[in-house]
């Protein structure tokens, strides 16, 4: 056997019961943990250690790590002499608890909804162990889920009294922690019209309101006939000069929510002397504006003084 040979087996023999120990293996964040790169063998000199955690080479050279654990700090760690880093040691696993962090709560819907639509409340949070316990508040008070299954919270028609300030809870063992406030809106839609029985050739306003809160400011809004989107209604106010095929029911919803509208109102519209002059006014090439304000100064002249 060549003295090589020899140097090389007796270097595996001298580290073959090098291992790490963990002293406690399991800590809460804060708490000192110690980390020893430990041999039976008597090491002469001072050598380097090099510590690897889940892997990867840490800068840290001494034979025994003291510090408070993080929750960065959790995962396997293994060592080995430095300069001979292909004899290291089976990797030893360091455990953080910690209590929850990083709670959230989100909503399924945008904040702002309309009265009987569904919403669904999810709180989130990271923590070890594990959450135990999800807690949801409204205006600072517990609320008694409805229908309620681990961090979910669902409203499946929401209520005007549904509105308000929320925020949940995430609590384990270790402690707790709340998440930021989300605020909920509820749109109650209603739509107001000038006057449901109109001649043609007369102004139509018809107005989408919010009956339970002013939250509606800043909306955009979609308007319906007989239960069809108009593309040319997307403020609050919708107006129009009335013609014979405007007859009909009218509805109002917000834009990101197009399967809910508010209740219709009906419009009626009369054929009559306003039709014949409207029509004449458009065969010499009159604007709606034009015959509207004529009809107006008519109506004026015509009233007995």
């Amino acid at each position: 056997m060549r003295k090589g040979e020899i140097h090389v087996y007796s270097v595996n023999w001298l580290f073959a019961d090098l291992q790490v120990k963990v002293n406690p293996d399991t800590v809460t964040e804060g708490q000192r943990v110690t980390l020893t790169c430990s041999t039976t063998c008597t090491l002469t000199g001072s050598p380097a250690f090099t510590w690897y955690r889940n892997g990867s080479p840490l800068s840290l050279t001494n034979q025994r790590l003291q510090f408070p654990a993080s929750i960065e700090d959790a995962g396997k760690y293994s060592c080995a002499v430095k300069g001979y880093e292909d004899i290291g040691t089976p990797a030893v696993a360091l455990n953080v608890r910690y209590r929850p962090k990083n709670t959230a709560l989100s909503v399924s819907s945008p904040s702002e909804m309309l009265e009987g639509s569904s919403v669904t409340l999810t709180c989130s949070s990271d923590a070890s162990p594990p959450v135990q316990s999800y807690t949801l508040f409204k205006d600072n008070r517990a609320v008694n889920s409805r229908t309620k299954s681990g961090q979910r919270y669902g409203i499946k028609k929401i209520e005007p009294w549904d509105a308000g300030e929320y925020f949940c809870e995430a609590a384990n063992e270790i402690g707790t922690d709340r998440s930021p406030h989300i605020h909920l809106k509820v749109l109650c839609l209603k739509v107001e019209i000038n006057s449901d029985s109109v001649r043609e050739g007369e102004m139509v306003t018809l107005t989408c309101k919010n009956t339970c809160t002013n939250s509606a400011n800043g909306s955009t809004f979609i308007w319906y006939k007989n239960g069809q989107l108009l593309s040319n209604g997307v403020n609050q106010n919708h107006n129009f000069i009335a013609r014979s095929e405007d007859a009909g029911s009218y509805s109002c919803g917000v834009g990101y929510n197009t399967h809910l509208s508010s209740n219709a109102v009906l419009l009626s519209v009369k054929c009559g002397v306003s039709q014949k002059v409207g029509r004449m006014f458009a065969r010499v090439g009159y604007s709606a504006l034009d015959f509207q304000t004529t009809m107006l100064r008519l109506r004026h002249s015509s009233t007995p003084e």
